[in-house]
């Protein structure tokens, strides 16, 4: 069983986890992953795009002029593609984009995630999340005392783009390289109101549940941070 550190909110070391096998140390399974990946994205979509065909638009019941001797091209509708507000040609409709998968292949895709995740170092386990109010800025700090952020090298091409990147980021960056925070998964055991809404306003930042995680969410993040209840409660279920 593989084993990884605990820490505390202020990133100091209190212990030491042992993590399932069936979970964390699995063989990544590329395939699974990326059938999960598509199968969630396609789920997101409401396939309620629409257009008119030919058949739907106004217009159109006179032929426009006589077949010849016009001098102009053959017309015989004025609902035809070619004509403005005539109809769209294989005009999108309303479908149905969902997949699914079984049981089985969600919860290897999930324990191949999670591996992928815990061999690259991108697993962080803290002892628990105690807030008792409403307050971003302890997040912020939780976030960034448990290494979640990054240097990136940002080339400014003008002077306004600096400036932007200034105002978004509320700090002067003269260097070329400059910090940024990382997109992280905070994966509760269960539903924490404070916690919630104190990761709501930071950029880059979601939280979910250790029963509702999912594939990829785990796989867009680039920290998963998990309190030591999450990942016993995700052991609990899926190991």
């Amino acid at each position: 069983m593989p084993d990884i550190k605990v820490v505390d909110m202020a990133g100091k070391e209190v212990g030491v986890m042992a993590l399932a096998d069936s979970v964390f140390a699995v063989e990544v399974n590329k395939a699974v992953l990326h059938a999960a990946v598509r199968v969630y994205l396609m789920n997101q979509r409401q396939g309620t795009q629409s257009a008119l065909t030919r058949t739907e638009v106004s217009g159109g019941g006179k032929k426009p002029w006589r077949q010849k001797g016009t001098g102009r091209a053959r017309q015989g509708s004025t609902r035809s593609p070619q004509w403005t507000h005539g109809g769209v040609v294989f005009a999108p409709k309303p479908r149905d984009y969902r997949l699914s998968l079984t049981k089985n292949t969600k919860k290897t895709a999930l324990a191949s995630a999670l591996t992928a995740k815990f061999e690259a170092g991108e697993i962080i386990v803290v002892d628990d999340i105690k807030l008792d109010t409403y307050k971003t800025a302890e997040m912020v700090k939780m976030l960034k005392a448990l290494g979640c952020e990054k240097q990136v090298t940002v080339t400014y091409k003008d002077a306004e783009t600096k400036k932007i990147f200034d105002e978004t980021h509320q700090r002067t960056c003269k260097k070329r390289t400059a910090t940024v925070a990382e997109k992280a998964l905070v994966v509760l055991p269960e539903v924490n109101a404070f916690v919630v809404k104190s990761c709501a306003n930071i950029e880059g930042v979601t939280t979910t549940l250790s029963t509702t995680i999912n594939v990829y969410e785990v796989l867009n993040a680039e920290k998963v941070v998990m309190t030591r209840a999450a990942v016993e409660k995700l052991q609990e279920v899926y190991a």
